[in-house]
């Protein structure tokens, strides 16, 4: 299946000189979003991970449902102000701004075996910012999952600089 087909390009969102990469009608496609989950299941299924770790918001989409196949716990990583109990928070750069995530202080116990997963990688701030949290918290990252890459930005320097191995499905 070509997944590219299924991901929207807006122009000048969310602000001029962006395009934004919509995944929505792979999500509006039962087909093509059912491949993207076996993909990514046939991808970590072996990887060892105790936990999945995806940011807020699309990040969830793919993390959740993923996390509930392999029978792991999924824990999300979100905006301040949105988680109810105690967080440990980071702040990151994005391409076009910055921006801070939060976990629970107790999603993650050292030595937990972690797996990220995420909607895209662009310039890996977000990435980034998820890795410091698992490592602060004591994990360690078994691997990382795109739906999409972004090879024209820098995200995938990040990740090798942060030592996490990473994969997507879709580079654009």
């Amino acid at each position: 299946m070509n997944l590219r087909h299924y991901v929207r390009d807006i122009p000048d969102y969310p602000k001029k000189g962006i395009t934004f990469y919509d995944i929505t009608p792979i999500l509006s496609d039962p087909k093509a979003f059912k491949f993207v989950m076996d993909q990514l299941y046939e991808k970590y299924k072996n990887c060892g991970a105790d936990k999945i770790v995806a940011a807020d918001a699309r990040g969830f989409i793919f993390g959740a449902p993923l996390a509930l196949r392999m029978g792991i716990p999924f824990i999300p990583v979100r905006k301040p102000g949105k988680l109810p109990y105690k967080n440990r928070c980071v702040t990151y750069d994005l391409e076009y701004g910055s921006d801070t995530l939060c976990m629970h202080v107790d999603a993650i116990n050292r030595g937990d075996k972690v797996l990220m997963i995420d909607d895209l990688l662009a310039t890996g701030g977000t990435a980034e910012g998820m890795v410091q949290l698992i490592k602060e918290a004591g994990g360690d990252i078994v691997g990382c999952g795109f739906v999409i890459q972004l090879g024209f930005l820098d995200g995938d320097k990040v990740m090798k600089a942060a030592g996490v191995a990473h994969d997507f499905l879709i580079e654009v």
